[in-house]
C-alpha cells in the first residue's frame, strides 16, 4: 500500500504531539484520494481484539477558552488490520468541516492519537451460526472490518466461499480494497499462514454508482434483480447456506437488513448468533 502517493494538501496543519491518555504512535499514513486515508499506528502489547471488532481512536480537543482544560474527540473506528498483525491499521473517509476527522487526516508517522484499548462490536465469527458461504457487504469505509476479516485464517476455516462486495460512488474509492484484495493473492505470508487453496476461496465483486466502471450499480439493486448471482455463477441467497456481514451508511444497512430478511436471514449477535450481522456503530 506504501507505493500510492499521498495527496497534496496545501492547507494541511500538523498535528501537534502531546502527552495524552491511552496514547500510540502513527507509524505510516496513505491518502487513497482527497477523501479517503488510511493509516497504522503501534498496537499496546494488553491489547487482545477478535477480527471484525472496532475500537474508539481520536485526538485532544482544543482547550477550552474558560478552563483551559482539553477533552478528547474520540470516535468508533474498525480496526482493518487482522487480529494477528503487530500494528493497527484503520481506514478512514475526510470531512472537511468534522470534528475528529479534519484533524486526523493531517497526521503523519511519528505523530501520537488516543487509542481507547477496548474492542467491541458485532462483525465478528462468534455472532454467527455455521454455514458453507458469507457475504461481506461494504459501501465506503466500511470495508474497514472486512480488510480484517479476509486476513484471519478462522474466515478462509469456516467457509468454502467467501463473497465480499463493496460499493462506492467513484472508481478511487474502490482502491483500497482493490489493492488489498490483490495483496492478499499474493503475499507469502498469507498463503503460508491461510493457505493458496483457501485463499482461492475468496470473491471480489467491486460496483460504483456513479463514476463508470466494469460493474455499476447499487448492490441492493444487482441483489433484487439477481445480476450479482449471474455475475458470480451462484444460487441466491438462502439461510440454510448463507451469512453475511454488513457495514456501511445508516441508509444502506437499514435496505439490505430488510433484503436480507426477505431471503430468510435473521439477525445474530455475540449473545445470540443467527445468519447475519450488522455493524450499527459505523456510519459512512
Amino acid at each position: 500500500m506504501t507505493e500510492h502517493s499521498p495527496v497534496t494538501q496545501t492547507d494541511a496543519k500538523p498535528v501537534k504531539t502531546m502527552a495524552m491518555p491511552d496514547a500510540q504512535t502513527v507509524t505510516e499514513v496513505t491518502h487513497w484520494t482527497d477523501r479517503l486515508f488510511s493509516f497504522r499506528v503501534t498496537r499496546p502489547a494488553s491489547l487482545r481484539f477478535r477480527s471484525g471488532e472496532f475500537v474508539m481512536i481520536g485526538l485532544m480537543g482544543d482547550p477550552d477558552p474558560k478552563t483551559g482544560k482539553q477533552k478528547p474527540l474520540l470516535r468508533a473506528y474498525s480496526i482493518a488490520s487482522p487480529s494477528w498483525d503487530e500494528e493497527l491499521e484503520f481506514y478512514s473517509i475526510k470531512v472537511p468541516d468534522g470534528p475528529l476527522t479534519s484533524r486526523l487526516q493531517h497526521i503523519q508517522p511519528g505523530d501520537e492519537i488516543i487509542l481507547r484499548p477496548k474492542p467491541v462490536g458485532t462483525l465478528v465469527h462468534d455472532a454467527l451460526l455455521p454455514g458453507k458461504r458469507i457475504w461481506f457487504f461494504a459501501t465506503g469505509t466500511g470495508f474497514a472490518p472486512f480488510a480484517s476479516l479476509l486476513r484471519d485464517p478462522q474466515t478462509f476455516e469456516d467457509y468454502d466461499e467467501i463473497i465480499i462486495t463493496h460499493t462506492c460512488r467513484e472508481v478511487g474509492e474502490l482502491e483500497y480494497g482493490r489493492t488489498l484484495i490483490e495483496d492478499i493473492r499474493q503475499d507469502e505470508l498469507l498463503n503460508e499462514l491461510i493457505g493458496a487453496e483457501n485463499l482461492a476461496k475468496l470473491r471480489y465483486y467491486p460496483t460504483t454508482t456513479r463514476e463508470e466502471s466494469p460493474k455499476m450499480g447499487r448492490i441492493t439493486d444487482l441483489m433484487r434483480s439477481g445480476e450479482v448471482y449471474r455475475d458470480l455463477g451462484v444460487e441466491p441467497i438462502s439461510p440454510e447456506h448463507d451469512r453475511a456481514m454488513v457495514c456501511g451508511n445508516l441508509a444502506f444497512n437499514l435496505e439490505i437488513k430488510e433484503l436480507l430478511e426477505s431471503y430468510g436471514l435473521e439477525e445474530g449477535a455475540n449473545s445470540d448468533p443467527k445468519h447475519y450481522v450488522v455493524e450499527k456503530a459505523f456510519l459512512d
